[in-house]
């Protein structure tokens, strides 16, 4: 049991990374980045994007150590290497999968040529994982306690959060002046499985009587709850049929329904001078379709010689006692969880005015087109503990008339050394887009603290008269 436990925590903080999406974020040659900012100043006759490879997104990494920490053939036992990993963690660290895979996309613009208001829409496959690092039961996993005594293990450290969506949206996108753009975006969410566990409390404690060496007191005050939807069928005995088959339609056709809603805005105090925000994924899951809720909710005290669990001192009567006061107890009720809502904003200077045709302009209907811009954005997103933020820098240009690069810089939890590069180029009406984060550490991958990418192929078909 111990061993799995150190591989489960292991497992999970060798991913883990934020879902900020500073690469793509107002880069608005990327129709998807009206994803990230339903306001972001993006001018079309139409688009589509290919189905399944218009936007393909992963985030992968580690907030505290590398795989290399881990595997790096150094002569350092493996027990040794997983002691230090987590010893120098926190229960503040957090560890984060994300990934998203765009089933269909498109756009259009309504009410005749002169009109400014776009339709967008579109559905997307999303799988999310949290945890925060159980730092306390990670120790207690790996030494046990006995070189523990009058240590309180603290069972909060326990907070988790899974699910596997599908997205289904539409947008309205409209600019309302020559200095303001105003956009909304509708959800429907599709949950197929889903696992929460973020409100646990309780403490294992073990003491010593001053005097009497071989005498303890062990105290366990349990308060875990393990929410489940779309899960517990697939741990029935009588089951047989095919978990990710399932799960599958349970996500597109049969899953716990709810709501969300995205919201942004561009506007010019210049010409030159752009302020840009959105709000992203305000919304909510109501869990109805096969639902179970776990819990250990009680407390149990042994005074005593630290009993010893072999075949010569049957410990039946103790687990008897245990059980007695600290029962499983299942419950079948419905529960709501939110979305992680997400904020983003930019301030973004142009200059460098452009001598390419006037023939497409897909990065907005200015009155002037600039080569280069510059300027910061912001990031925060909502977590159980307390929120992420992070902080980006980017130079961006055209370097020729239908091909655009971006390069940042992020500061955050994760990484003080965060290099990311996106460049989209469009041959006729056919748009190709790659970014990436991290760039300098895809150098020796094993030794990255974070990895992201996000690649993607569309059709874009510009205003006649842009």
């Amino acid at each position: 049991m111990r061993k799995i436990c150190i591989f489960l925590v292991i497992t999970f903080q060798l991913a883990c990374f934020s879902q900020n999406k500073e690469v793509l974020y107002n880069f608005t040659a990327i129709p998807q980045s009206l994803l990230v900012n339903p306001g972001a100043d993006v001018s079309y006759k139409y688009y589509f994007g290919i189905p399944l490879l218009s936007g393909v997104s992963a985030n992968l990494g580690s907030s505290s150590f590398s795989a290399y920490d881990l595997f790096a053939n150094n002569g350092v036992d493996f027990n040794d290497k997983v002691r230090n990993i987590i010893n120098k963690s926190s229960s503040n660290d957090k560890t984060q999968i994300n990934q998203q895979l765009e089933l269909f996309s498109g756009g259009f613009r309504i009410g005749g040529e002169k009109s400014n208001t776009y339709i967008s829409f579109g559905a997307y496959q999303e799988f999310d994982f949290l945890l925060y690092m159980p730092k306390d039961l990670a120790v207690l996993a790996l030494d046990g306690n006995q070189n523990h005594i009058g240590k309180s293990f603290n069972l909060a450290d326990l907070n988790l959060r899974a699910e596997v969506l599908s997205v289904f949206h539409i947008g309205l996108h409209k600019k309302m002046s020559e200095k303001l753009v105003l956009g909304g975006r509708a959800k429907i969410y599709s949950s197929g499985a889903n696992a929460t566990s973020t409100k646990n409390s309780g403490f294992i404690y073990t003491g010593q009587n001053i005097g009497t060496p071989n005498i303890y007191n062990q105290v366990i005050s349990s308060n875990l709850e393990l929410k489940t939807s779309g899960i517990s069928s697939f741990t029935k005995d009588e089951y047989d049929g095919n978990i990710a088959k399932d799960i599958a339609n349970n996500t597109f056709f049969n899953g716990s329904l709810g709501l969300g809603l995205d919201a942004g805005l561009t506007y010019y105090f210049k010409e030159n001078l752009q302020f840009t925000a959105s709000i992203v994924d305000f919304g909510f899951i109501t869990h109805t379709k096969d639902i179970e809720t776990l819990t250990y909710k009680g407390q149990y005290t042994y005074n005593g010689v630290n009993p010893n669990f072999d075949t010569t001192d049957d410990p039946e009567n103790v687990f008897d006692e245990f059980d007695k006061a600290i029962p499983r107890d299942t419950l079948y009720n419905k529960y709501t969880t939110w979305r992680p809502v997400k904020f983003y904003s930019s301030i973004q200077y142009s200059f460098g005015e452009s001598r390419f045709g006037d023939d497409c302009n897909c990065k907005g209907s200015v009155k002037r087109k600039y080569m280069n811009a510059v300027g910061g954005q912001l990031f925060i997103m909502s977590m159980p503990r307390e929120p992420f933020v992070a902080v980006t820098a980017f130079y961006q240009r055209s370097i020729f008339e239908k091909l655009d690069v971006k390069a940042t810089y992020t500061f955050d939890a994760y990484s003080h050394t965060n290099i990311g590069l996106g460049l989209s180029g469009t041959i006729g009406k056919f748009n190709i887009y790659a970014l990436v984060d991290n760039v300098f550490e895809y150098k020796d991958v094993s030794k990255a603290n974070s990895i992201a990418f996000q690649f993607g192929l569309n059709f874009i078909f510009p205003d006649s008269k842009d």
